[in-house]
C-alpha cells in the first residue's frame, strides 16, 4: 500500500466505485431496442461486409488465447509513470505500488486520448454511410480492447496474462450487456481478485462462447450505427457514436479495475496490520 493512503481513504475510494456500480442498474428504453435496426441492418448490408466484420470477430476471439494483433504495448503506458515518479526503470508491477490517484490521473489521460482517435475515426468513416462500417466496427473493437489493456497496465495489471484478458472480455462484455447481464458480470468480477481457481475456471468456461461476447458488442452499436449510415450526415453521427462508445468503456473499465487495485491495497494493508 502506498505509504500516503490511509485505510479511511481507500474504503472512500471504494465507496465511489460501488455508487457506480448501484448506478448501472438502470437501462435506458432505447439501449433495450437496440438490436432491432442492426436486424434491419444485417439484412441490408452486402455480404461482403458481413465476411469482413466475421473476419475482426475470430480475430478479436483469438485475442483471448494469445493476444494476437491486439495486444498493446505497455511502454508508452509506463513511459506516463516514469515522467511522474522520475524513475526510468518503472515496470508494471511498480506500478501497482503507486498511489490510486496516480493510476486515475493516467488512466483518465489515456481514455481522453482514445475518445479523440476514435471520433475522428468516426468522422472519416461516417462519409461513406454504411459502407465504410466495414472498417468502423472492427476498428472500434480494436481500439476497445486496447484502451482496456491500457487501463489494466494504469492500475498494475499484466496485459500478457491470459487471466486477466479475460478480465478485459469482461470488462468489453458489460457495456454492452442488459440489466441482468451486467448485475452478472459485476458479481462475477467481484470474487476476480481471490485466489480461487474454480471461480477462474468458470469464468474460462463462460468465455469459451467468445463470439456471442462480441456479436452482443456489436449489437450495442444498434440504432445509433444506423444513423452513420446517411453519407454525409454520418460524419457526424460517426464522431459522436465513437466518442461516446469509447467513454462507456472507459469508465467501466477504470471503474472496475480501480475497484480491484483498491481492494488488493486494502487486503495488504490488513495483512501488514496481522
Amino acid at each position: 500500500m502506498h505509504e500516503s493512503e490511509t485505510r479511511e481513504a481507500l474504503l472512500r475510494e471504494l465507496e465511489v466505485v460501488n455508487k457506480w456500480a448501484d448506478d448501472q442498474k438502470g437501462l435506458w428504453f432505447w439501449e433495450k431496442l437496440g438490436r432491432i435496426p442492426f436486424m434491419i441492418l444485417d439484412r441490408i448490408t452486402p455480404q461482403m461486409v458481413h465476411n469482413k466484420i466475421g473476419q475482426a470477430l475470430d480475430e478479436i476471439g483469438s485475442y483471448i488465447q494469445k493476444g494476437g494483433s491486439y495486444l498493446t504495448s505497455e511502454k508508452e503506458v509506463v513511459k506516463r509513470f516514469t515522467k511522474r515518479t522520475d524513475n526510468p526503470h518503472l515496470t508494471v508491477e511498480d506500478i501497482a505500488n503507486l498511489a490510486i490517484s496516480d493510476m486515475d490521473e493516467v488512466s483518465e489521460g489515456i481514455v481522453g486520448m482514445r475518445k479523440k482517435v476514435a471520433m475522428t475515426q468516426g468522422a472519416t468513416t461516417g462519409i461513406g454511410g454504411f459502407l465504410t462500417l466495414s472498417i468502423d466496427i472492427p476498428f472500434i473493437l480494436g481500439i476497445s480492447l486496447k484502451t482496456l489493456q491500457e487501463i489494466a497496465i494504469s492500475y498494475g495489471y499484466d496485459p500478457n496474462d491470459q487471466q486477466e484478458r479475460i478480465f478485459i472480455i469482461k470488462c468489453l462484455q458489460f457495456v454492452s450487456s442488459d440489466i441482468v447481464g451486467k448485475q452478472a458480470i459485476l458479481q462475477e468480477l467481484s470474487d476476480f481478485n481471490k485466489k480461487d481457481m474454480e471461480k477462474r475456471e468458470q469464468t474460462l468456461s463462460q468465455l469459451q462462447g467468445w463470439r456471442e461476447v462480441m456479436v452482443s458488442f456489436r449489437d450495442n452499436f444498434g440504432w445509433k450505427k444506423l444513423f452513420q449510415m446517411i453519407p454525409i450526415a454520418g460524419i457526424l453521427f460517426g464522431s459522436f457514436i465513437n466518442k461516446s462508445m469509447i467513454s462507456d468503456i472507459g469508465e467501466t473499465g477504470r471503474m472496475l479495475y480501480r475497484k480491484r487495485r483498491i481492494l488488493e491495497k486494502l487486503e495488504e494493508g490488513r495483512t501488514s496490520e496481522i
